[in-house]
């Protein structure tokens, strides 16, 4: 599809401006919906909360009130998007429901930006924290069954497997261990530069969701994995975080951040199932192809630059399609399981000094692993339901982390 927003004529910027009947939608029916609307959801609402944000730094980093008000007009708006987007989850959709569904997004998600990923360095990060939301989603699910009596099978569909990958306790490094090198915008490939926002908005979502519902859970052991994931969450964040180039100007960001907008909106358009909520989408991306065009409004008068400076190629990339990623995932759970991070490389466990900074973290967060919250979760399912809760096709491709009555918490942590 060869579509280039900038070639669009958009309609007046305030002319889209919603009333709060527009911020009141039909939720979807979490018994009914497709698990990767759900995942839409979610991934739009983290675009829209990485945009609010942004524009907010912007405008405290900023001294010209022309420019600040144009951001806040454009702000105002994208939070009326996010408010629109949250409003779709349904009442009776509890936490740990929710939950569910933020990670088979982390999965799924990840897995597709890494099997397109042109930048190896790109690929491996990507590789690198795909098998830890794996996991993830594995802890809470043996959760949900023993809190709740409930299978997360039903939430995530056929699409995605439910099993053991690197385990959680293996996952805490040494904050210096979580920055890599950023890519430069001006040589990087298009869909490198968006990947590489896109998986940062969406890590950051699911961290601020932890942060702020994680202690809102019915009991000790919940609250305890909520809050080892989100510290998890954290090192994602920084790691993605850290391969975005930190050298564009402010106007220039902020063009990208409403290209990626723009193209996640018309990339959910394409790819949505259910017919509500695709007129939803296609109404949020109108909204945004205005704010594209504001941005570069913008950037011509206070930059003196187009938008092909920033973007050379405007034509959107291959559209996000959400489908299942059974078989990649298991190919990288095979072979990179024992993978930590090392400053800015990736480095098998057994090949670390023994005085590597991974080892010292360790020592500190995990100085008892029998107590560590993700091991318990999966010890006390155990303990009641005589196995872990799994869905899987076949046997895990790892056989350390085959057996279903006892849970594995040292590979990928000792030597």
């Amino acid at each position: 599809m060869n579509y280039n927003p900038f070639l669009e004529k958009p309609k007046k910027l305030e002319s889209l401006i919603m009333s709060w009947k527009d911020l009141a939608p039909k939720s979807y029916n979490k018994d009914e919906v497709d698990p990767y609307t759900r995942v839409r959801c979610i991934l739009m609402n983290g675009t829209e909360y990485e945009a609010v944000w942004s524009k907010h730094h912007f405008n405290r980093h900023c001294d010209n009130n022309d420019v600040r008000r144009s951001v806040a007009l454009i702000r105002d708006m994208e939070q009326q998007q996010q408010k629109l987007i949250s409003g779709l989850k349904p009442l009776d959709e509890n936490l740990l429901e929710t939950t569910i569904g933020y990670e088979q997004l982390a999965v799924d998600l990840t897995a597709i930006l890494a099997a397109r990923a042109k930048d190896k360095h790109v690929k491996d990060a990507l590789d690198f924290a795909l098998l830890e939301d794996f996991d993830h989603l594995y802890r809470y699910a043996n959760l949900l069954e023993t809190d709740m009596g409930a299978h997360a099978e039903k939430y995530v569909g056929d699409y995605t497997e439910i099993m053991p990958a690197r385990p959680t306790i293996s996952h805490h490094r040494h904050p210096y261990d979580n920055i890599k090198e950023a890519i430069c915008n001006k040589t990087a490939d298009p869909i490198t530069k968006l990947d590489v926002s896109i998986i940062t908005a969406a890590e950051q979502q699911t961290m601020n969701y932890y942060m702020n519902l994680g202690q809102f859970y019915k009991n000790k052991m919940g609250r305890e994995l909520y809050t080892e994931i989100a510290m998890v969450e954290e090192e994602h964040v920084s790691q993605y975080g850290s391969l975005i180039d930190p050298n564009c100007s402010m106007c220039e960001e902020m063009l990208m951040h409403e290209y990626i907008e723009s193209y996640l909106y018309f990339s959910m358009l394409n790819d949505e199932t259910d017919p509500y909520i695709k007129k939803i989408w296609e109404k949020l991306f109108e909204q945004e192809l205005a704010h594209l065009h504001e941005a570069l409004k913008m950037l011509r008068k206070f930059e003196k630059k187009d938008w092909s400076d920033v973007i050379p190629n405007g034509v959107y990339p291959d559209l996000i399609s959400f489908h299942s990623n059974k078989d990649y995932i298991r190919g990288i759970l095979g072979k990179t399981v024992t993978l930590t991070g090392d400053r800015e490389k990736y480095i098998k466990v057994n090949k670390l000094p023994d005085k590597a900074n991974f080892f010292k973290y360790q020592n500190k967060v995990n100085a008892k692993p029998e107590e560590e919250a993700g091991h318990q979760v999966i010890t006390q399912h155990i303990e009641r339901f005589g196995q872990d809760y799994r869905v899987e096709d076949k046997d895990n491709p790892v056989k350390e982390l085959r057996n279903r009555k006892k849970d594995n918490f040292t590979l990928g942590r000792t030597k």
